[in-house]
């Protein structure tokens, strides 16, 4: 059986996988590392390998940001299968506002601390939540260190990655603020699933990672 690396997306921990179905499967949790201020996602992806001892033919399941990082992972080392929710697989699925914050990068003028109280913002911009799931991503966000996000953002913005690894599954929805699905080639489209449709649509994800993972 092989193992199953679960990351999370930026601001997040894995409780974000709560509603996510892998029983039977031998699942390893990553949780985030603080990275050194020259990273990149490619170096960090690096670091994560090294940390959880990632082998070969693993499979990986990474959200948003997770997303990207388990790219970079399965082009280190080549992985069983490469599964993406709510993500994109390379720089050219990078919705528009990515040139503009790389050409003008606001983010880098609003302190740290300020990033992870930004419940509001996160509202609007991932989607409408549950009660309950929204106070767990404001402990998620509470608990996640600021200069990481900081850090985080800056990474992602200037991900350059154009390499496609094989064996990539890529779950995206239509109302994804983030992420446009019209860039998502291949991706397999939950309509109306937004940013956090990890929580509201799990039982549709459940059901396409079924298939996958059979």
């Amino acid at each position: 059986m092989s193992r199953i690396y679960l990351i999370p997306g930026l601001g997040a921990d894995c409780r974000i996988y709560k509603n996510i179905d892998l029983s039977g499967h031998d699942v390893t949790f990553v949780n985030w590392i603080e990275p050194d201020v020259t990273d990149t996602l490619t170096s960090y992806a690096q670091k994560l390998v090294n940390k959880y001892n990632i082998y070969p033919n693993s499979i990986l399941i990474g959200n948003s940001m997770g997303g990207m990082v388990a790219i970079e992972i399965a082009n280190i080392i080549p992985t069983s299968k490469t599964i993406l929710i709510s993500s994109i697989k390379s720089c050219n699925e990078a919705s528009a506002y990515f040139s503009f914050f790389r050409l003008v990068p606001l983010y880098k003028l609003i302190p740290a601390k300020l990033f992870t109280s930004m419940g509001g913002l996160v509202r609007i911009v991932f989607g409408k939540m549950q009660p309950d799931d929204q106070s767990l991503f404001q402990d998620m966000l509470k608990n996640t260190s600021p200069t990481f996000v900081k850090w985080a953002i800056g990474a992602i913005l200037n991900w350059k990655n154009t390499t496609i690894p094989a064996n990539v599954y890529h779950i995206a929805g239509s109302s994804d603020m983030l992420f446009d699905c019209r860039k998502a080639t291949g991706s397999q489209i939950i309509e109306k699933g937004t940013h956090i449709m990890i929580f509201d649509r799990a039982e549709e994800i459940n059901r396409i990672l079924k298939k996958i993972l059979t």
